[in-house]
């Protein structure tokens, strides 16, 4: 059996920090709703523990994943993180299970990101993303508060999430826009704008909800057929084509179990032909076209 390694993504330079480019996304090793602690706690932290023996270097959370438990069990499991990036998020304020509320305030953002860096246990925060624009907010503020803890040392890095091209270009007047992290997938569309200028800029593109393909996965689909080409499920497929759209993706599959996670990692060496891609690629778009 061929060795399983997230080094076979390829590589991708976040500023100055170099991550293979498949990653891993912690909200779902926190409770049911992305609420409380999990029902298997030493199973989420098996899970964590297994991402550098398959070469997950790279890590996405949020302080709103728990809320706060997400980033506690990564300390727990991966302190003191050698040779691996955590990233997190601020800007979400949780009330609930499935309950989010875009929450901008300067001071709070200052606040979460202080409280992540101690949750995580670390002195800079590799990459720090805005999990929203809070429209009750000034952007600018927000940008303002976020450039201030870059030049405090307290984060390394900046992204944004869920935003458009026009807000990154309005972010990008106040600091350097490192990563955008938007839903992406081969039946999701809505992001494309923003991938393009993403590539052509160089900026990290972090899809959520990369493994989603919809109809696209029932058996006798192009996506089926190119699973069965390829030894595969069609959720390993539909990673590889997110993972081919373009250099700067950095996929971030999420899961609480070592089997999925292992399944989903194996995606790494799966290489499509540029026939293959092209028809899948055709295929989401009027997927997307058809639901939109």
């Amino acid at each position: 059996m061929a060795t399983v390694n997230a080094g076979q993504s390829g590589t991708f330079k976040i500023g100055d920090i170099e991550v293979n480019r498949l990653g891993y996304g912690a909200m779902r090793i926190t409770g049911k709703g992305i609420w409380g602690e999990p029902a298997d706690h030493d199973g989420a932290i098996a899970t964590l523990k297994r991402l550098p023996e398959l070469g997950v270097n790279f890590i996405d959370t949020a302080d709103s994943y728990g809320p706060d438990v997400s980033e506690r069990l990564i300390a727990e499991a991966l302190k003191p993180y050698e040779g691996i990036v955590v990233a997190t998020k601020g800007g979400l304020v949780r009330t609930g299970p499935n309950e989010w509320h875009p929450l901008g305030r300067p001071e709070y953002l200052r606040q979460q990101a202080i409280k992540s860096q101690r949750q995580l246990g670390v002195e800079t925060i590799d990459l720090w993303q805005l999990h929203r624009i809070d429209a009750r907010v000034p952007r600018e503020e927000q940008f303002a508060a976020m450039k201030q803890l870059q030049d405090e040392g307290i984060v390394r890095h900046l992204g944004l999430s869920e935003v458009s091209v026009e807000e990154i270009e309005a972010a990008s007047k106040v600091f350097t826009v490192a990563t955008v992290q938007n839903r992406y997938n081969l039946v999701d569309r809505t992001s494309e704008e923003v991938l393009d200028y993403c590539t052509e800029k160089g900026i990290g593109f972090i899809p959520w909800f990369p493994l989603a393909a919809g109809d696209l996965a029932k058996p006798g689909s192009i996506l089926d057929r190119i699973a069965q080409k390829h030894g595969a499920a069609p959720s390993q497929i539909a990673l590889a084509f997110v993972l081919k759209r373009s250099p700067v993706m950095l996929p971030i599959p999420g899961t609480s179990s070592v089997e999925h996670l292992e399944e989903n990692v194996a995606a790494a060496g799966i290489q499509l032909s540029d026939e293959d891609f092209a028809a899948l690629d055709a295929e989401g778009r009027k997927a997307f076209q058809a639901a939109s």
